[in-house]
């Protein structure tokens, strides 16, 4: 998986007024978990960019001061209810030999032929949460339609990710392929005139 690199420093202080200031300087107050100690820094509000703001997951390299160097992954962020501006963020850091769950944006691959012939395709879940170590995390998830005639549903169990246990039941939706509306009026038409035809 593809990591980012944000350079951030050391909080000495952590209380409200400390946090604020951080804030009016377009910085970004944040805890990273994980290690033998929860790790208090803040960063450019700027640096975040490509972390937050992408349909693509990474994980993150906080270089802390110039000098330490932590892999992470984020965990929790939260945003100003009428801004949008960053308040918070929490990250969890990466180890070697243990297992970490992340969600993995879908790519879905091939044509499907229900969708060739007038169907709708729905993709109801466009990321699937993973558990894996850290070296084997895919940046993205691929899943086949290109069997999907109309009335088909990919699930869950037939989607294969090496190295890594998908944390979502057996035969949830990932896509399917429904009838559009489209499609549906003429042939509710078509089943009118039959009737129709049959009553005379």
């Amino acid at each position: 998986m593809k990591s980012i690199t944000i350079k951030g420093s050391k909080r000495e202080s952590v209380g409200k007024a400390a946090t604020k200031a951080l804030r009016n300087a377009d910085k970004v107050p944040c805890v990273l978990y994980g290690g033998e100690n929860a790790i208090h820094f803040s960063a450019e509000e700027k640096a975040f960019k490509n972390l937050v703001y992408t349909p693509n997951v990474y994980t993150a390299t906080i270089e802390l001061d110039g000098q330490e160097n932590v892999t992470c992954i984020l965990q929790d962020i939260q945003f100003h209810p009428v801004t949008d501006k960053i308040l918070h963020i929490d990250f969890y850091q990466l180890f070697d030999d243990k297992e970490v769950t992340m969600e993995i944006p879908v790519n879905l691959v091939g044509n499907a032929p229900g969708v060739i012939i007038g169907g709708s395709l729905r993709f109801p879940n466009r990321k699937l949460k993973v558990k894996a170590l850290p070296a084997n995390l895919p940046d993205t998830v691929d899943a086949d339609i290109s069997k999907l005639n109309i009335g088909d549903k990919l699930f869950v169990r037939e989607v294969e990710i090496p190295n890594c246990t998908i944390l979502h039941p057996e035969n949830t939706v990932v896509a399917q392929v429904r009838m559009s509306r489209a499609a549906q009026a003429p042939a509710a038409t078509e089943e009118e005139a039959t009737e129709e035809a049959a009553a005379e």
